[in-house]
């Protein structure tokens, strides 16, 4: 394989990487947003559907981006990357912001430290995807870290896609049915799906395997980093620490 057969063979394997991870992000939302909207069942404030919208516009942006690179329209590619830095902060403002409001409804439906807690999910998910966004923006001249951290980011705010196909599961779907809108689930139950979504990483050193002789540092560093995130935040979710740290946060919009 030549090197330009073999950029294009890369470049391919992103697009389908980005293709999936669009497939996620739309169809784990589609019980308890999108096929809500037509019959307008669904229950949530207007930042609710600002922040849907943000979402979904990432994973179809992160796409959009993966396509200009394989087929080597780099100015198309720088273009959309300054849209995609604002894209991305204003992700993570509204998330922020979405998971303040929650707090507080759960809050004020007498919750308590259950809330507190389990709102350690979302704002490390948010935190994880943040800390790989600016880990690739400071690497965007090292093309192997920075796509690899791209699709590292995008897969980290995958997860409250993927909780959601395990809610309609668990607690079934229907008209008004949403995670948010009830008591707050165990901490342990964002385990199973978000160590899932790390399967999309196990492909990419797969990937690199196959076509590189080895894994790219990126996988091993950003899959360790991702991983601690995920079964440490149940232990960290119940201490008086992040309880603490919770508490304030509900009260940003106090």
């Amino acid at each position: 394989m030549n090197s330009v057969a073999g950029m294009k063979g890369t470049g391919r394997f992103y697009v389908w990487m980005a293709a999936a991870c669009v497939l996620i992000a739309f169809g784990g939302f589609a019980p308890t947003y999108w096929l809500q909207l037509i019959p307008g069942t669904f229950i949530g404030p207007a930042l609710l559907h600002v922040h849907g919208f943000l979402f979904s516009a990432w994973t179809l942006l992160f796409l959009v981006q993966a396509r200009h690179a394989e087929q080597g329209r780099m100015a198309a590619h720088r273009a959309f990357g300054l849209a995609g830095i604002s894209l991305a902060t204003a992700l993570v403002f509204t998330g922020l912001a979405a998971e303040v409001l929650s707090l507080n409804v759960q809050l004020a439906a007498g919750y308590g430290d259950r809330a507190r807690a389990f709102s350690i999910l979302p704002v490390s998910a948010i935190t994880l995807f943040a800390g790989f966004i600016v880990a690739a923006i400071a690497n965007i001249r090292r093309t192997e870290w920075h796509r690899r951290l791209m699709l590292l980011a995008t897969i980290s705010l995958l997860q409250a896609a993927m909780a959601r196909v395990f809610f309609v599961l668990i607690a079934g779907g229907g008209p008004g049915r949403r995670p948010g809108l009830g008591p707050p689930p165990p901490l342990a139950i964002g385990i199973v799906p978000s160590l899932l979504l790390e399967l999309l990483i196990v492909a990419g050193i797969v990937y690199d395997w196959r076509t590189r002789g080895k894994p790219h540092p990126a996988w091993l560093v950003g899959g360790a980093i991702m991983t601690a995130v995920i079964l440490l935040r149940g232990t960290i979710g119940g201490t008086a620490v992040w309880l603490a740290i919770a508490n304030a946060f509900a009260h940003i919009a106090g």
